[in-house]
């Protein structure tokens, strides 16, 4: 049995959700599909002032269902391999 790698399965997440969100960026032009090029923007703001350091990172994301479909077909792709 092969072992698989966690860096690879990044990577083709990354992957799949970049083609995903290109296509989407593509097809907006098209209003009947404008349902799947909507995008949803999930954004995380930890932040901490500990006297003798703080940070402020901002992170966010955005998804659309066709990224989403990118990487559903990553993961399947990934495990196909």
């Amino acid at each position: 049995m092969k072992k698989k790698n966690v860096g690879t399965l990044l990577l083709f997440l990354i992957l799949g959700w970049l083609a995903g969100s290109w296509i989407a960026r593509l097809l907006q032009p098209v209003k009947a599909l404008s349902f799947l090029t909507k995008s949803t923007l999930i954004k995380w703001s930890p932040q901490a002032d500990l006297d003798i350091i703080s940070y402020d990172i901002t992170i966010r994301l955005k998804l659309c269902l066709l990224s989403l479909a990118g990487i559903i077909i990553a993961v399947w792709l990934y495990r196909r391999k």
